[in-house]
């Protein structure tokens, strides 16, 4: 096995390529495949719809992503404005839409998050919101692999994860940290009450160890009917005193009565700009 896949290994993961090495030939194929339609796409013009937030989302931003995802936040910025999660939900709350704005998140808490993405992010005057499963804060791979590859897909390797420190640095340059659960559960497979014992014990984890309110929940995986109970899981969320419910689904947002359903899009770092010209356009 090499060295890069071996349990503790992780914080020699450096790059997107180490990242993948491993993968199956059907998911190069897959991924390869994806992309070639998804250039096809974005040359067939489109009606534009104006007044909108868009909710780009990630999980990491390698050493050779950086590139990409500088170019990415320049396309956002050109084609309309950076807006905080917190602004994102005041507005959904109360008003129409009036404008283009671009609200980002990353999930799964990789300190690439920090080395990588928030230089960036400041440099491009943008804020984004970073949400943690709190149970792997500091943690490698090491001392629990089955539990910390939940995060991976089943994969082989595992990047080094967020340290307390990390979070409270990242909340000094601006950015919000939010809660991802605590094991990074199934949401759709768990009890009530395991539900509400996740999303307290990471909302009470994070305002003590940042200082800060924790308002924000994104679910894992986030498939709507799939990995959570729609009629059930945001509502404990409102209960619990968060103020909004992330999901994976893709979408604008225009206007909702309450912010407890976000639609989100997600992106990798390194895609090329059809890829923004293709779901950004609509």
């Amino acid at each position: 096995m090499p060295e890069a896949n071996l349990p503790g290994a992780e914080a020699r993961i450096r790059t997107l390529r180490e990242f993948r090495h491993g993968s199956s030939l059907r998911d190069r194929i897959r991924f390869l495949a994806r992309d070639a339609v998804i250039r096809a796409l974005s040359r067939v013009p489109r009606r534009r719809v104006s007044n909108w937030i868009r909710f780009p989302y990630y999980h990491y931003v390698f050493d050779d992503e950086r590139a990409g995802f500088a170019a990415q936040l320049a396309y956002f910025r050109n084609a309309g404005e950076f807006i905080s999660l917190d602004d994102a939900v005041a507005c959904l709350g109360h008003q129409q839409v009036d404008g283009k704005y671009f609200c980002i998140t990353f999930d799964d808490g990789f300190r690439n998050c920090l080395t990588n993405a928030v230089p960036i992010l400041v440099d491009s005057g943008a804020t984004a919101t970073f949400f943690v499963p709190t149970g792997f804060i500091g943690k490698s791979p090491r001392e629990n692999p089955d539990l910390l590859r939940r995060v991976s897909n089943g994969g082989e390797v595992v990047p080094e994860f967020l340290r307390w420190k990390d979070c409270r640095l990242m909340a000094d340059a601006a950015m919000t940290i939010g809660s991802h659960s605590v094991n990074h559960i199934l949401l759709s497979t768990s009890s009530d009450t395991e539900v509400e014992r996740e999303l307290r014990e990471s909302k009470s984890m994070i305002e003590r160890e940042i200082g800060r309110p924790c308002n924000h929940f994104s679910c894992p995986r986030g498939r709507p009917g799939v990995d959570f109970k729609s009629d059930r899981d945001p509502q404990i969320a409102r209960r619990l005193g968060y103020k909004s419910f992330l999901t994976a689904q893709r979408g604008s947002v225009r206007r909702l009565p309450d912010p407890f359903l976000i639609e989100r899009d997600h992106l990798l770092a390194l895609s090329g700009t059809h890829h923004l010209r293709y779901f950004f356009s609509r």
